[in-house]
């Protein structure tokens, strides 16, 4: 198999060639892991594609999720004899991580996706269209290193998509908005030239919003399972359990993702301005730099709040999020302390247990 059409390129092949003198490993491969299930991996190397497993000792100095492999990663996977079965030994450096917050109260991160140049923040022209998702979405996206792209689907089923077109693109400043069809094909070509050049997308996006029939429209063909959108709340039914990597024939590859119901940001504020590019402009403008936008003279937070240039929706949207980030803050600080006791209490135990000890 050919890696760069996974898009292998010249980093990589620099940081590979810098890792694997350090591990000695000669026998071992480059690959790309396209699936993820329960800490079994599906990887595609050049000579074939295995499913692989971590190593003892790299599963013994993980100490959090992102020492773990996820869909994206370029690893360093060596061929188990007689087996199309691999052992993976490492993991080449991330251009990018886009992550969240797990479901529900547990303080840990999930990755969505690595290694990825765009990530295509997937909504559709109906019920589900939500501004306050949407810029939950762009934050996550700006922290995560890859570009932003709106994709707004179902444009065949939206008489007039020029309002949600319109509110994307002022809570999306400077990203590219896109309205598409999957049925029509109308602005798939548009995503598609996005991706020549060996380039990687992620699609991001609610249960339902057609992100696997937008990967089979780009893909040109029933990549993807799909399912028929139901009467009652224009939704489609959710199809995609789990992260999967797809190669694109005409160049380019795709991260489809499973749909989400929640979307909890996760050690993003310092990403949060870049989210609200329009709130930290009025910011600036105040006549102290302490100014918290309360009752100060001279706030231009509150005077562009009293003509309308910043909607009131979107302010208390933007004061939400930060209140949010700075709890999440608090409470990681808490459980690193925890994470670093678990960490010293096994290397003792460990210590306490090696053979040296008990001669």
């Amino acid at each position: 198999m050919n890696l760069n059409e996974y898009g292998w390129n010249t980093s990589h092949e620099a940081n590979w060639e810098s890792l694997i003198d350090g591990l000695k490993m000669k026998e071992c491969l480059p690959g790309r892991v396209t699936l993820e299930h329960k800490r079994m991996y599906r990887v595609v190397t050049s000579e074939g594609e295995w499913l692989s497993v971590c190593s003892g000792a790299m599963q013994y100095e993980a100490d959090e999720r992102r020492d773990f492999p996820a869909v994206g990663d370029w690893v360093v996977v060596e061929k188990m004899p007689g087996e199309e079965r691999g052992i993976i030994h490492a993991i080449l450096p991330r251009t990018s991580l886009f992550s969240r917050k797990v479901a529900g109260t547990t303080i840990a991160e999930q990755i969505i996706a690595v290694n990825i140049d765009i990530v295509f923040l997937v909504m559709s022209l109906n019920k589900d269209f939500n501004s306050r998702r949407l810029e939950r979405y762009l934050i996550a996206a700006y922290d995560s290193g890859a570009s932003p792209v709106v994709v707004l689907t179902k444009k065949d089923l939206c008489d007039d998509s020029s309002h949600y077109i319109e509110e994307a693109k002022n809570i999306a400043m400077g990203a590219d908005v896109f309205a598409v069809s999957n049925i029509t094909g109308d602005g798939i070509d548009e995503l598609i030239s996005l991706l020549k050049g060996g380039k990687t997308a992620a699609l991001l996006g609610s249960s339902g919003v057609g992100k696997s029939s937008l990967t089979n429209a780009i893909c040109g063909g029933e990549t993807m399972v799909i399912q028929n959108i139901r009467s009652d709340d224009d939704r489609g039914r959710h199809t995609t359990t789990h992260r999967e990597l797809v190669k694109i024939p005409g160049g380019g590859v795709l991260i489809d993702t499973p749909g989400m119901r929640e979307f909890q940001l996760w050690d993003n504020s310092e990403s949060l301005d870049s989210g609200f590019k329009d709130v930290e402009a009025f910011a600036n403008s105040c006549r102290f730099n302490d100014c918290q936008h309360n009752n100060e003279p001279g706030c231009a937070v509150q005077e562009a709040l009293a003509t309308g240039n910043l909607s009131e929706d979107r302010y208390a949207s933007y004061l939400k999020l930060k209140k949010e980030l700075a709890f999440l803050e608090r409470k990681m600080d808490a459980a690193a302390q925890v994470a670093e006791r678990n960490k010293w209490k096994k290397i003792t135990k460990s210590m306490r247990n090696h053979p040296s000890k008990k001669k």
